[in-house]
């Protein structure tokens, strides 16, 4: 059975959405969040300026859109078939790899980091909550197969979150001390001892 995940987007012909999304992703990374607008990204999206202002009462609204839409394509579904441990485990480190090295996501971090402010210091965002109930159903399933240690799905899902991005938010910070190849392995480490069932010690029972 498969565990997919809530916010990915079955392929298709592209939506007005996911065209003005583009335009935006294409206008931060030309000239960052602050030199945006929403008259540009109507532009480049060949839409009307209301279409967008239907949508997005602001330039941070858009944005805020468009990075839930680029982790949820980062974000793999999960076979209850094989090891959820495993599998969780391999999607932390390889999401976080990939994150950390996201072109939109460094253009934000280095030009304003004030936009992920509130979803670090206050309050939860919609892609962070898809993450959590993604984690969750899986931790859930591996918990049945015996892969997962006991315990609130949920709370565990909300675990490893924070150490996920933790080490995305932070891997500039430590670089020099944590170069990126070590920290992918700590946070192997790390998520693979959490998750462990209690009878384990490390996650080698699972590969």
């Amino acid at each position: 059975m498969s565990i997919r995940n809530p916010v990915s987007r079955e392929g298709g012909p592209k939506s007005v959405e996911d065209a003005i999304l583009d335009a935006a992703r294409s206008c931060v990374l030309d000239f960052g969040l602050r030199r945006t607008t929403l008259a540009e990204v109507a532009r480049r999206a060949g839409v009307s300026r209301p279409t967008v202002y239907r949508r997005w009462a602001d330039t941070r609204a858009v944005v805020t859109d468009l990075m839930t839409r680029e982790i949820a394509a980062a974000i793999p579904a999960f076979s209850s078939d094989e090891s959820l441990h495993r599998q969780l485990v391999d999607a932390v480190v390889q999401v976080s790899a990939k994150m950390r090295e996201h072109s939109l996501f460094l253009k934000i971090l280095h030009s304003d980091q004030e936009l992920f402010t509130p979803y670090i210091l206050e309050r939860l965002g919609t892609s962070q909550k898809a993450i959590i109930d993604h984690l969750a159903l899986a931790v859930s399933a591996g918990q049945e197969q015996g892969s997962i240690r006991s315990g609130d799905s949920r709370h565990i899902a909300v675990m490893v979150m924070l150490i996920a991005q933790s080490a995305v938010q932070s891997a500039a910070m430590v670089a020099e001390e944590l170069p990126s190849r070590s920290l992918s392995q700590q946070v192997r480490n790390a998520i693979g001892a959490y998750l462990a069932p209690e009878k384990h010690t490390s996650i080698r029972g699972d590969r």
